[in-house]
């Protein structure tokens, strides 16, 4: 059975808070996590380090910001492609960044989709729900 988790990899409190209202809100996940640098993603991910022993399955999606602490968001992705536990984990690039390079990166390392955040804070709450909806309600994952 899938898991009505998502997992959300940002290092600025503010965007985090305004997800966390917009999910909480819509009423989709079970269960929102957060991380707030990269290698905190791959430790949640593949319960290591500070997650060691975590026993939850992985999440629905994973959204993931491209300019993290410690370890990139595509760095993070390309560890997740390479790893057979989270090969065909569903990941979100979801970043501010609008260039061009990043949009190809993100889908040469296997970003499933790509989605850059809107300015305003009304937008980023819709965005966030609707990114909710296909991931936890529409899509339909691999079974593994």
């Amino acid at each position: 059975m899938q898991s009505h988790a998502i997992l959300i990899v940002e290092d600025n409190p503010q965007d985090e808070l305004l997800m966390l209202r917009a999910l909480r809100k819509s009423n989709l996940a079970n269960r929102i996590d957060v991380v707030r640098d990269g290698q905190q993603a791959l430790d949640y991910l593949l319960a290591e380090g500070e997650f060691a022993g975590r026993r939850e399955g992985l999440p629905a999606v994973v959204l993931l910001d491209i300019g993290l602490p410690r370890l990139s968001g595509l760095e993070v992705l390309a560890r997740l492609r390479a790893d057979p536990r989270t090969r065909l984990q569903p990941v979100v690039i979801l970043t501010s960044s609008d260039e061009e390079r990043d949009r190809l990166k993100s889908y040469e390392n296997g970003a499933n989709s790509f989605v850059r955040k809107p300015l305003d804070f009304v937008e980023l709450a819709e965005t966030i729900v609707r990114l909710g909806v296909y991931w936890l309600l529409v899509n339909e994952p691999p079974v593994h």
